[in-house]
């Protein structure tokens, strides 16, 4: 596929992967990103440097370089599989530790507040500290809480761990791509990219069905705790194998001097709790006063933040989120378009997933197996869409939100008399994973496309928060709606929980729609 050659706000350039190769040659700017977007649901890296011969990490990988891309990309597989076998288990963890609706929100998004706010930060300590060095010790520290979620015997022990597990991911998961682009170049980094974007889309569908078969499966009565115990075993072998493959020198000098933002980290990561706590809690606790005054708070600190980024920047600092980024044409619209569509994804599948197994009676290995069509498409259209005709690229993002909207609506339609859908159910899920794919791939990889080569780590690092963001809202806004209307309703019953389910349906498709008109304005203007 050719490059349009023009790039700016009226157009989405979408790259070459040989042409993204050519961009990150220079030493001193951070490579281009990756360019096939990862699967909704997983992780974004940010980028690093491009591998140069005075790079200190690279004599360490290059003997090994196979073993060490497999290591990487089993701890990315184990992460991304943690996103969707968690949301496939919540109804079965809220039976047994007799969880509020506002809990298994919590277990959901928990993940997701401190993923999103650390996540720049962790990529930032592996350029000070050393890649390998910072992706042991995420791993470690996911691997120890992945333990303490499974050994877990209440709601809030759970959430607490979730926080610990999101942080250990945002350690961890930015040095994949760093390490990939300092070990592999040429086809061999091509190759390895490809293998990457491959494991995230199969991790968000395997996700889905293992979650399913080890809760059915309750292994020696352990019901949901497996989802988490799983990765305890997994997470020790690639401790092993890590300390052996990956490099575990020091970080270049001169990545080393860039220094990290505790005061922007601390007013990010305040105003994400106060906006999300009572979202989740407001709605349990009848809506209290202190529900209001943290929703106001949390729009003075995000007011706050965005000022004390802007002053660092021009001090010469290196601002969390830089404000020259989001100032670069086709940075804002993308942010605005993901935040859209991860919102919509994960408010449809917390929902979705405590309709059918609470109002519907399935199983959690038949919920899972019905949710696989949205992953598997959703990946399958990933992994393509750059092959289509060019004359396509500009209308695939808001054809994406028109075809999630209208195929959102047909599941709420299927359901929405309490029954189990039939075909069109079906139907809808894989119009879903067309239409998420086409609203969030080519809107990443055309934003990247046009971003300076030295600011590609930062576009990369803030639109990766975003992404973790719009899965915090989604849970957080549609679950809150989602339970809200079911307990108006009174007792759960197939057709309260379809009733309730369909107002969540018709909101999230209407926030499909906001999500391509908006966009649509945006590109205009």
């Amino acid at each position: 596929m050719t490059t349009p050659s023009r790039t700016g706000p009226d157009t989405e350039a979408l790259p070459n992967p040989a042409n993204s190769e050519a961009s990150a040659t220079d030493s001193d700017a951070p490579a281009a990103a990756n360019p096939d977007p990862p699967v909704i649901g997983s992780a974004l890296p940010t980028s690093g440097h491009a591998p140069t011969v005075t790079d200190s990490e690279a004599p360490a990988t290059d003997n090994r370089p196979r073993l060490l891309l497999t290591v990487l990309l089993a701890a990315l597989f184990m992460a991304a599989l943690d996103v969707f076998i968690v949301n496939v288990a919540a109804p079965t963890i809220g039976s047994e530790l007799h969880s509020s609706g506002a809990d298994l929100q919590l277990v959901i998004a928990g993940y997701a507040i401190t993923y999103s706010v650390l996540l720049i930060t962790g990529a930032r300590l592996g350029d000070r500290l050393g890649h390998g060095r910072v992706h042991l010790a995420g791993l470690a520290l996911f691997t120890a809480a992945s333990l303490a979620c499974g050994l877990a015997r209440a709601s809030t022990d759970l959430i607490v761990f979730r926080l610990v597990q999101g942080a250990g991911s945002a350690l961890m998961i930015p040095q994949v791509l760093s390490l990939i682009q300092r070990t592999f170049t040429g086809e061999a980094r091509a190759r390895a990219l490809g293998a990457y974007s491959a494991v995230l889309a199969v991790g968000a569908a395997a996700g889905q069905i293992a979650g399913g078969v080890l809760v059915s499966a309750d292994l020696l009565g352990t019901g949901w705790r497996p989802v988490f115990l799983v990765n305890v075993p997994v997470g020790a072998v690639l401790l092993v194998l890590g300390r052996r493959v990956l490099p575990l020198g020091a970080a270049a000098a001169k990545e080393r001097a860039r220094p990290l933002d505790l005061p922007g980290l601390v007013l990010l990561g305040a105003a994400v709790s106060l906006l999300t706590v009572p979202l989740v809690l407001g709605q349990e606790e009848d809506w209290p006063a202190w529900s209001w005054l943290s929703l106001a708070g949390a729009v003075v600190l995000f007011a706050l933040f965005c000022g004390y980024e802007s002053r660092l920047a021009r001090r010469g600092g290196a601002p969390l989120i830089a404000p020259r980024v989001l100032r670069h044409p086709g940075i804002g619209l993308a942010v605005l378009r993901i935040l859209a569509v991860m919102s919509v994804n994960a408010g449809f599948l917390f929902a979705l997933t405590l309709h059918v197994q609470g109002g519907l009676g399935y199983s959690a290995l038949r919920a899972g197996l019905s949710f696989a069509p949205t992953a598997a498409f959703f990946g399958a259209v990933s992994l393509t869409w750059r092959k289509w005709p060019v004359v396509w690229q500009r209308a695939l993002a808001p054809a994406g939100f028109t075809l999630t909207a209208v195929s959102i609506a047909v599941v709420g339609l299927a359901l929405h008399d309490g029954g189990d859908g039939g075909a069109a159910l079906y139907a809808g899920y894989a119009g879903l994973g067309v239409g998420l794919a086409l609203a969030f791939s080519p809107t990443l990889t055309g934003a990247l496309a046009t971003v300076r080569p030295q600011d590609a780590a930062d576009a990369s690092g803030l639109l990766a928060t975003v992404t973790q963001l719009g899965q915090l809202l989604g849970v957080a806004s549609f679950g809150t709606l989602f339970l809200n209307r079911l307990e108006s309703l009174g007792a759960l019953r197939s057709y309260t929980s379809a009733e309730a389910f369909s107002v969540c349906a018709w909101a999230l498709a209407g926030t499909a729609v906001v999500g391509a008109v908006s966009g649509l304005v945006l590109r205009r203007r």
